[in-house]
């Protein structure tokens, strides 16, 4: 059993359990729906048994399918096997020693890639103008695309030329560089969102769609 106390759950099917316990745990909503997901595909994989009754060579027969047959990136298997270990420590109150014992696929650091800056006008030029600004951002702020999609007018400080990341990964806050052509992209659209307030997130259409369709990789 897991010696560290937890709130007792009110769900009473296993994954409004798990939904229970990760938002509990202040996961984003995007890591909810991968863990669910892969949660799913675990127990459809050994014929809908409950998770209590598997284990160690269970996981590694259910990881090994994703490596050899799905042919999964190594940060998708990583993800997989991080939902299936959730599960079973957070959501059953499993702790055995196979969890330690579960092969990690290697992680590879690859050479960065440095695009010159023609090279990054060029791309930014290809995107389509209703996703530009958010390129922009992307880019030139280094923001990740729900900490982007997240902000709001008065997250842009133009006088100081940062942005206020609220809540980023980890639940954390930070203060980012805003380069001036980005600053250029986001001031007018920070203008289009006088009238909205400043309070409001400047790419809420945009948002709503982008996550309702964000699912983990494909089988």
């Amino acid at each position: 059993m897991n010696a560290t106390a937890k709130a007792p759950l009110k769900a009473t099917r296993l994954l409004d359990q798990l939904r229970e316990r990760i938002r509990y745990s202040h996961y984003s909503r995007r890591t909810e729906k991968a863990y669910v997901h892969w949660a799913r595909r675990y127990i459809r994989f050994h014929g809908l048994r409950h998770p209590r009754t598997l284990g160690g060579p269970e996981v590694g027969r259910f990881l090994n399918h994703l490596a050899t047959v799905n042919r999964v990136a190594s940060a998708t298997h990583r993800q997989a096997l991080a939902a299936v270990l959730y599960l079973h420590r957070q959501v059953l109150d499993m702790e055995l020693r196979w969890m330690q014992a579960i092969g990690r696929p290697r992680q590879l650091v690859p050479m960065p890639v440095v695009r010159s800056r023609e090279e990054v006008a060029r791309l930014l030029a290809a995107v389509d103008p209703e996703y530009h600004v958010i390129a922009c951002v992307l880019y030139g702020a280094g923001l990740r695309l729900g900490e982007c999609l997240a902000l709001r007018a008065k997250d842009l400080d133009f006088d100081r030329g940062v942005i206020v990341v609220r809540d980023g990964k980890g639940g954390k806050d930070r203060i980012v560089m805003l380069p001036a052509p980005t600053s250029r992209a986001a001031r007018r659209s920070r203008s289009a969102h006088r009238t909205v307030g400043s309070a409001s997130p400047l790419f809420a259409g945009i948002r709503a769609a982008v996550m309702s369709a964000a699912v983990p990789e494909a089988a």
